[in-house]
Order: C-alpha cells, then structure tokens, then sequence
C-alpha cells in the first residue's frame, strides 16, 4: 500500500521526488531561498558516504585539508575561464561588520584558486611532489532554480586537488580517481553509472579536459554525479605555481581536482525509491535492520534483545523500535525511511517458534524459525538486497537507453521516453547548442565505443566522437 503522503511516482516525479525527502526527513527548506537544513537522517546518509570514500582516498594516500571560504576578487580573477565558468553563480562579500570592504571576495565555488595560492608556497622541489589534498567542506552557487539535494545553492561535497612532477603522474590520477567514484556508484550506492569525457563544451572551466560519471534516474532524466579534472599546466602558470625538476630546471606543476557532492542523495531518491518512500542499499544505509516486537510480553523483548546485540556485534546497524506507536506506523516509518531489513517479533508468532522478516526493496516476507542464526541469515540477505537493486537499476538503465541516427530520432525519443541516448557527433559546439534546443538534450558523455554510424546526428557530416546524450538535472 503506497504511503499517502507520498505522490505516486508515476503520476508527478518531480512531486514525487520532493515529497520523499520530506517524508523520510531528509531535508527541509528553509528562509534562506535555494538553501535546505538536512536533517538528521539526510546527513547519517551523507556520513556513510564520507566514510566510504575517505578510507578510500587514504588507501590512495590524499590527506584532508581545509581552505579558507572566502577568496579575494584578484585572486580568482588571475584564471580568465574559471572566472567566466563561474560568473553567474558567484556570492560577493562586500562588508566586512559595518565597513565597506576595500576589495571584494566571493564565497567559494570551487576551490583551485585557494590551493594554487597554498601550494606555490609549499612546493619548491620535486622533492615535494606529489602533494594529495582533499577537503570536505560546503560551497555557494547562486542557482536560479533549485531542488533539495540535486542542485542546491549552499552545498556539502568533497573535493580533491593534487598537484604532481609530471603529465604522466597528474593524468594517471585524474583516471584513477574516476574509477573510484565508478566503483562506489556501483558497489555501494548499487547505482549502474557510466563513465567517459566531457566534450569541450561541457568540460568544467579551466580544464584541459573532465573525465565524468553520469547516472540515470528512474523517469530517464540524468545526473553528473562525480567528475574528475586534469588541468595541465593551466593553473600553475596563471598562479606561478613552479617547482625545480630532477634536472635542476624550473617547471609549472601538473594539476587535478576530482568531486562530488551531496546530490548523491538524490540519486539514490531517484534510482531506488518508490511511493512507499526511500529505499536505501544495504552498504550505504545508516541503519540496515530495524526489530519491531509486537506484543508486551517477556519472550518477545528477550529475542528482540537478543538479535539486537548479536547484529550489531558483527557491525550489522540495527535498532529496536520500541516507541508506543502501532505496529502499522512503525512498518510504515521504517518504510518511508528506506530501512533494507525489517523483522517483526510477535508474541503468537513465537507462540510457533517464528519470526517474520521483511525486505524493503521488494517488500517480500519470510516466515523462519525463531532459533535462526540471525547473524548468518540477515548477512546473506543484505547481500542479496544490495545485488539485487543493482540489477534492477541496471535493467531500468538498459531499458532507457535509445540510438539515434538524426535530430527526428532525439526528438521522438525524448518526447516518448526519455533516456540515454547514443548518437555520433562531429565535435562542432554549433551541433551541440542545436541539440539542446530539443528539450534542452545535452551532451553527457564522450565514450570508448564504436561510432553509431559513422555521421554527425545534426549536420550529418563525418562524426569524431561517441556520445550519450540526455536530458540532465
């Protein structure tokens, strides 16, 4: 039975989207305009998150920094793309108290500007190279149009910088680094993204070029997820950032930046949610096992206890929900808040040595003995679930993804169902910006494939590139 605070999916996704993360108490909005407060079981998710990916920074050996959040207008204004890519969306201070201040600062977009500044400080030799910094903080960009979580004006994200000794060295990281976020999408968040570069049009301002992982959501619209930077020299030589080489010669560093951010949590509304609320992969869910007794009765604590404290000796996050509401609002609760596992203790149920285990995913139930290995038995479970939802978000991936010969083709795909869309394109940003008038279709990603056909699906010329086309967030 759909939750009925809870627009169908079907009917209105955008409504849909929005009244899940209130539902769910992910995050509400606030009187500062584009801003949200996350409330508490938005930001446990965005902690599993941080915690997943930092560990896996430091295997790769990045350190955690933290940079100013302010950057002066001279600074920012010595890289002439960056300050063009970012214009429309930077915040200025201009008071500082109640003086006027004799030079502006924007509050951080992105933060290349603030860690060349550091770096030509720090860096002399090679000897100092390579230097792998990330930083988990918040960013400003003045969005005209927002959404919770998906485009913000205030957001929480991560950012990695790192400056190397050669072209080799910074190239091999910003590759590296996609993989990583590919592997989470896939393992964690059981999200089946793609990954490829964006054309020069869409490439973040000041790049040489941006590797990215894009993802679809259900209703076929797609989401930049995660992107990685390699910047060459282009920023070192705006901020003189140098270094002497193994061959005693001055040299500009090599640069990279890699991010992503909170509107992960969108993607995980929007690929596994439905009218019953959020519905949370295993290994990113803050809590993975909910226990629900049913009855007063000393037998129904005594196991609920009990498979409590074993579950979460073996790290299984579990609770008991021992709140004075109905069993039918606190299934329906656990639902809402996307909970994998639900087990429902109840005293005439235990009159016949059983249990009941509930999946959120599917919403299937279990009957099984009450003398369970619970430890055993929810483990294989969560497995299950979490290889599960990758499948399915894989087939609903598959089933939305068209081929396009020509500019009817786009059109009919995006007016039907929108998707990925394969088409070959020339490389001209003119064929670009003719495409987005089709319900504002952009170019996601240029991918390792054989060409479609061989011809540009605008202009019909020879075609240089692969490339998946969508309608994005």
């Amino acid at each position: 039975m759909a939750n009925n605070k809870i627009t169908k999916r079907s009917e209105d996704f955008a409504k849909w989207y929005t009244d899940v993360v209130m539902a769910a108490h992910l995050a509400s909005y606030t009187n500062v305009k584009g801003c949200i407060a996350i409330e508490p079981n938005g930001y446990a998710i965005w902690e599993q998150m941080q915690s997943v990916l930092d560990k896996e920074f430091k295997k790769l050996g990045h350190v955690n920094v933290q940079m100013p959040l302010l950057i002066s207008e001279s600074m920012l204004n010595k890289e002439k793309d960056l300050v063009e890519g970012f214009a429309p969306e930077v915040a200025w201070v201009t008071i500082g108290g109640q003086k006027e201040l004799e030079e502006r600062f924007c509050i951080r977009p992105t933060s290349e500007t603030l860690f060349c500044d550091y770096y030509k400080d720090h860096v002399s030799s090679y000897k100092d190279l390579p230097k792998l910094y990330n930083q988990w903080c918040n960013v400003l960009r003045w969005e005209k149009e927002t959404r919770p979580f998906l485009r913000s004006r205030e957001f929480l994200w991560q950012e990695g910088h790192t400056i190397h000794a050669t072209k080799e060295d910074a190239e091999n990281e910003t590759r590296r680094m996609l993989e990583v976020y590919y592997n989470f999408f896939h393992d964690y968040l059981a999200i089946p993204s793609i990954k490829g570069r964006k054309t020069e049009k869409e490439k973040f301002a000041g790049a040489e070029y941006t590797l990215t992982n894009e993802a679809l959501m259900y209703n076929g619209y797609t989401l930049q997820s995660a992107t990685s930077h390699y910047f060459g020299q282009v920023f070192s030589k705006a901020y003189d950032v140098k270094f002497t080489n193994k061959n005693n010669e001055l040299e500009y560093v090599y640069q990279t930046s890699w991010g992503t951010a909170t509107r992960n949590i969108g993607a995980l509304i929007m690929v596994h949610g439905d009218d019953n609320g959020l519905v949370l992969p295993p290994k990113i869910a803050p809590k993975k096992v909910v226990i629900i007794p049913i009855g007063d009765d000393d037998k129904v604590t005594s196991l609920s206890n009990k498979f409590n404290e074993e579950l979460n000796a073996k790290d299984i996050t579990t609770y008991i929900d021992n709140s004075d509401k109905s069993p039918g609002f606190k299934f329906a609760e656990a639902e809402v808040n996307g909970i994998p596992v639900r087990i429902e203790v109840g005293k005439r149920d235990l009159e016949n040595n059983t249990i009941t285990i509930a999946r959120r995913d599917t919403g299937e139930k279990y009957t099984e003995s009450a003398d369970i290995d619970i430890v055993e038995y929810i483990s294989k479970l969560l497995d299950t679930i979490q290889n599960d939802m990758l499948k399915r978000a894989t087939k609903r991936r598959d089933e939305l993804t068209f081929e396009a010969h020509n500019m009817d083709d786009i059109k009919k795909i995006l007016e039907t169902q929108p998707g990925y869309i394969h088409a070959d394109f020339c490389g001209d940003t003119a064929c670009e910006e003719k495409i987005k008038e089709i319900k504002g279709c952009k170019s996601r990603c240029i991918v390792d494939e054989d060409l479609v056909d061989g011809k540009c699906v605008c202009c019909g010329k020879d075609a240089k590139y692969h490339v998946i086309w969508g309608i994005q967030y």
